[in-house]
């Protein structure tokens, strides 16, 4: 059995970008979660593992609604478990 992720880039404007995450968290099976400038760098990334917990992910949407006010658009990459 080969163990097969699913990658999406999702664009979204600045101000969209932290409740685009949250909803995204809450879809579940997410593997990694990569923010990225207009040109593609990478600019936040978050490696998630089965049994993050709320407390874990303050600290990371701090630092994503951080990003949110620097950036005017950006791409949130998500990698599902397939």
């Amino acid at each position: 059995m080969v163990d097969e992720n699913i990658k999406e880039d999702i664009k979204v404007k600045g101000e969209q970008l932290v409740s685009k995450t949250k909803e995204i968290l809450k879809e579940g099976n997410v593997r990694k979660i990569s923010i990225k400038d207009k040109d593609g760098n990478t600019i936040l990334s978050l490696p998630l593992t089965v049994g993050v917990i709320g407390a874990v992910l303050a600290p990371f949407l701090a630092a994503v609604g951080a990003v949110a006010a620097l950036l005017t658009e950006c791409t949130i990459s998500v990698e599902k478990k397939a």
